[in-house]
């Protein structure tokens, strides 16, 4: 979950409003960009644990970002006066609640730069992570920790939502605490544009949960899943995950969408500098001055904003669009993930072949791929045949969308080379998944503690 952000306190009159402040996200095509959210979990060399948010350990991480060379520029952000993360032109540093290290990245207008943006953030966490004694692993879940051993960080508003989650799901704390994920937020024109991009990309997502798959393990061994952080989302809380059927109704847009999201149950709001425990509260009632902990007071736009960022849908409608199937991964498959949305949605070719693609069968039927693919990744079923097949289509259509867009680096190569890993799997490679497991079995001699040495991105 982000950092907070500068409220916006205008008032909010009607729902109408709300719709507008959704749409004000609409943008031409040649303003359209790439803003790729990463996360990985910290662990200290010796001995793999994870790191609490001090001493020693997440604290320290982003002081040292702070006060290293190029991080002058970076702004504070505190919760009750403990850092909890840092800005900087539109690029973020924040904290998941067990002190996963997030990126969210810049707004950029290629993938190279994207490239670029990624290769620069490891090379200064690793530079402050080694004399630290730690390191930082991109997997989907945690290898071999329980709940009880991973920490909690400093951030207000995890707390409340550690207190709500185990009363509307069995593992939404799983999910705060063990889980990982990338993510690539993209733009729309229109709410035409948003509504054919949403509904082709969710529908989507258990394709590219399948084909980013890397979360095999449980407390140390085998779970007999691919995707345990797949999983993990089929019981957090139905109330406002997975593919809703609002979506695919009839005149979807953005003022069905706010309709919606009003009666998702609310976490918090922000006031005098606290977050307020309103937990399971309804927005549409704050609207009418009826929540029991603020009688009489109303909302604004930024307690809005903040509301929308807990709708956890597979594709997430804010401002711009947000992918949110899959596991993190290796640099390069986190570079993948955003080649592929890129590759579909921004191309108006890749994007109609993608909308014809799902638009053949029905929704319902992508949906239901949501409890296979955690267990069976592209092994599952679809049609006559297996989901690789599937994602290998797909895959294609997004090499030829990043191919028309003919952005090239500078070596004279286009953006779908970024695609190379996932060419490999629809080929017949193993997933992340598949090949930790086999070194599981073989290299590693059943120790799943390697799997830190081997996906570390820093020393």
């Amino acid at each position: 979950m982000s950092n907070p952000g500068e409220a916006d306190a205008t008032p909010i009159r009607s729902t109408a409003e709300l719709a507008d402040y959704i749409a004000a996200g609409c943008k031409p095509p040649e303003q359209f960009r790439i803003g790729t959210e990463h996360e990985k979990f910290g662990f200290y060399h010796a001995g793999k644990l994870p790191p609490p948010y001090a001493p020693g350990g997440i604290q320290a991480m982003l002081e040292g970002l702070a006060a290293a060379p190029d991080g002058a520029a970076w702004k504070r952000i505190e919760d009750a006066g403990n850092l909890i993360g840092l800005s900087h032109d539109g690029a973020s540093v924040s904290l998941e609640p067990a002190g996963q290290f997030e990126l969210s990245g810049a707004p950029l207008r290629t993938l190279h730069e994207t490239r670029d943006e990624m290769a620069a953030h490891f090379a200064a966490v690793a530079a402050v992570a080694a004399p630290l004694g730690l390191g930082f692993a991109p997997l989907g879940f945690h290898p071999f920790a329980t709940r009880d051993m991973m920490p909690w960080m400093p951030k207000s508003r995890y707390a409340i939502m550690r207190r709500y989650m185990p009363l509307v799901g069995q593992l939404g704390l799983d999910m705060m605490q063990r889980t990982c994920t990338v993510q690539v937020n993209l733009d729309y024109a229109s709410e035409a544009d948003m509504v054919r991009k949403l509904r082709t990309s969710i529908l989507l997502q258990p394709v590219a949960t399948a084909l980013f798959a890397n979360a095999p393990f449980y407390e140390g061994k085998p779970s007999g899943l691919l995707s345990m952080r797949a999983k993990i989302w089929t019981d957090t809380d139905p109330d406002r995950t997975g593919i809703p059927a609002v979506f695919f109704e009839d005149g979807f847009g953005f003022e069905r969408y706010v309709d919606w999201l009003l009666d998702v149950p609310m976490y918090f709001v922000f006031r005098d500098g606290r977050y307020v425990d309103v937990a399971g509260q309804s927005f549409r009632a704050f609207m009418d001055g009826k929540l029991p902990q603020l009688p009489g007071e109303r909302p604004t736009l930024g307690d809005f904003a903040d509301h929308m960022t807990t709708a956890f849908t597979d594709v997430r409608l804010k401002r711009f669009l947000e992918m949110r199937g899959a596991d993190a991964g290796s640099p390069a498959m986190m570079l993948a993930q955003s080649a592929l949305w890129v590759g579909l949605l921004y191309d108006p070719a890749a994007l109609a072949a993608a909308s014809a693609l799902v638009d053949a069968v029905p929704w319902q039927d992508f949906a239901a791929l949501r409890t296979q693919v955690p267990v069976h990744a592209l092994h599952s079923k679809w049609a006559n045949t297996t989901l690789r097949m599937l994602a290998a289509e797909i895959v294609a259509i997004a090499a030829q969308g990043l191919r028309a867009r003919a952005l090239r680096d500078r070596n004279g190569q286009d953006e779908s080379i970024y695609l190379a890993p996932l060419q490999e799997i629809v080929a017949g490679a193993p997933t992340q998944a598949e090949h930790w497991l086999t070194r599981y079995s073989t290299a590693w001699a059943g120790d799943v503690l390697e799997i830190f040495n081997e996906s570390s991105i820093g020393p």
